[in-house]
């Protein structure tokens, strides 16, 4: 319901967004790359692997080869059951991995989407917490005169600003994920080509790992938004005695501290993951 105060309504605008991109994180954290804006996108990032993959296994002949003459000291050694069976094994799985790298991807992402479904269940969160004003400031607000609220208007202007610019970035985050796993389900079939070869499989090897650090990054923007959540259960306590303003700046600089830490959390998530995976 909106007040008659202008710095009323400016805070609860504020307020509004943040709630409306934790929302929307909530929302998208469950969504899968096939459903991201109606999958539109996935459809032209499966028709780019499809034709990647032309060139990872072309690549994978050459990885095999090269990976071949480093191993053997001669041809002869071709001629060992045992090497020979080893070096057709690795070629058959590389080729796997290749032609069916996208099916395997998919796998690793619904693993993470159901470790994340697991996290929202354990907490009894299932969406954000809305953060809003207390009544006992809104009251203090309007009870003030025309003079005593201009350094509310500076307050307010500084906190409505910072808590709509924090809600546009933690959001850019998430939005910086879903892309992220778009840009590695394309070019897929190039790196895991790398598999064919001993001397080079420790490329397809980190970009498996970075492709699950990515999706892992979904798990710990989850924890971030769920630490906040119960954050946002206990809204900083307010000093009913003070003075409008000191109330005001009290409340808005703790929130926007809380908020901070959120986004800051958010922000490093992909540092986080690399860190557990010794990237």
């Amino acid at each position: 319901m909106a007040s008659e105060s202008w710095i009323v309504d400016n805070l609860n605008n504020a307020l509004n967004t943040w709630n409306e991109k934790l929302g929307e994180i909530w929302s998208l954290i469950t969504q899968s790359p096939e459903t991201f804006k109606g999958g539109d996108i996935w459809d032209v990032i499966v028709n780019i692997h499809g034709a990647v993959m032309a060139v990872g296994l072309a690549l994978l002949v050459l990885f095999f080869v090269v990976g071949m003459m480093k191993t053997l000291g001669s041809f002869a050694d071709m001629k060992r059951p045992e090497v020979a069976v080893k070096i057709f094994i690795r070629f058959v799985l590389a080729k796997a991995a290749v032609t069916y790298g996208l099916e395997l991807m998919m796998a690793l992402f619904r693993i993470v989407q159901g470790l994340m479904s697991t996290i929202m269940s354990a907490s009894g969160i299932g969406g954000g917490t809305p953060t809003a004003l207390p009544q006992e400031i809104i009251e203090s607000i309007e009870n003030v005169g025309f003079l005593d609220s201009i350094p509310l208007w500076a307050v307010t202007l500084i906190g409505g600003l910072a808590i709509t610019v924090l809600s546009f970035i933690m959001i850019m985050s998430v939005y910086g994920r879903f892309f992220k796993i778009y840009l590695f389900t394309a070019i897929a079939p190039v790196p895991l080509s790398a598999f064919a070869g001993e001397s080079s499989q420790s490329v397809g090897v980190s970009f498996i790992k970075s492709y699950c650090a990515a999706c892992l990054e979904g798990a710990i923007i989850v924890l971030a938004c769920v630490i906040f959540s119960v954050f946002a259960g206990t809204p900083p306590a307010v000093d009913s005695s003070a003075a409008a303003v000191t109330q005001v700046w009290s409340y808005v600089g703790e929130l926007v501290f809380n908020m901070l830490v959120l986004v800051g959390t958010v922000k490093m998530a992909d540092r986080v993951v690399r860190e557990m995976l010794g990237l």
